[in-house]
C-alpha cells in the first residue's frame, strides 16, 4: 500500500522518523514536502534542497521505501487536494493529524488515517526552531544526520537571525 505523508519538515525530526520507520512494514511512502518554494524565512528557515537532504540522510540506513515529491503552496484550500494529486503518484491513504489536511482530503473521498503522535510537544518543528533560536537543547530531537546538516549550513545562526529580526 502507498501512503501519502505531507509535511514541511522544518526540520525533519525524530517524530517524522518514528512515523516512517514505525509504519514501514505497512506502507511504501510518498513523502510530500509542502511549502516547497519557501526557505530562509521565519516559518520555513530551511530550503527545499536542505529538507530533501535531511530526509534522505535520515532514512539512508532504514528499510523505509519512499519517494519524495515537492509540493509548492498555492494558498487556495478549494484547489489544494487537486494540486497535490497533480504532483504525486496515486496513493491508497493519507497519513496526517493536521485537521485541515484531514478535512480537505476526506471531503475529496480519500481515506485518511491518524498517525501515531510521538511526544508532539517536543517533536515539533516549531518547538525545535524555538529551542535553536534560544540556544536551548535541540539536538536530541532530530536525527544525527539532521544535526550534522544544520551545523554544516550554519542553520543555527540562520534561525537565530531570522528570529531576532522578527522580534524587532
Amino acid at each position: 500500500m502507498k501512503a501519502l505523508f505531507i509535511g514541511r519538515f522544518q526540520p525533519f525530526h525524530l517524530g517524522h522518523l518514528k512515523v516512517l520507520t514505525g509504519l514501514s512494514d505497512r506502507y511504501d511512502f510518498i513523502i510530500g514536502i509542502g511549502s516547497a518554494q519557501y526557505g530562509n524565512t521565519y516559518d520555513n528557515p530551511f530550503t527545499l534542497d536542505e529538507r530533501i537532504e535531511m530526509i534522505k540522510e535520515s532514512l539512508r540506513d532504514s528499510n523505509v521505501k519512499y519517494a519524495i515529491y515537492t509540493i509548492p503552496d498555492i494558498h487556495d484550500y478549494s484547489r489544494w487536494v487537486d494540486h497535490v494529486c497533480s504532483i504525486v503518484p496515486s496513493f491508497d491513504i493519507v497519513l496526517s493529524n493536521n485537521p485541515v489536511t484531514r478535512k480537505l482530503f476526506e471531503e475529496k473521498g480519500f481515506k485518511v488515517e491518524n498517525i501515531p503522535k510521538y511526544n508532539r510537544s517536543l517533536y515539533s518543528g516549531r518547538e525545535i526552531r524555538r529551542r535553536i533560536s534560544k540556544n536551548e537543547r535541540w539536538e536530541d530531537l532530530v536525527p544525527v544526520a539532521v544535526v550534522k546538516i544544520i551545523h554544516s549550513i550554519d542553520g543555527v545562526r540562520r534561525i537565530q537571525n531570522l528570529y531576532s529580526s522578527r522580534s524587532q
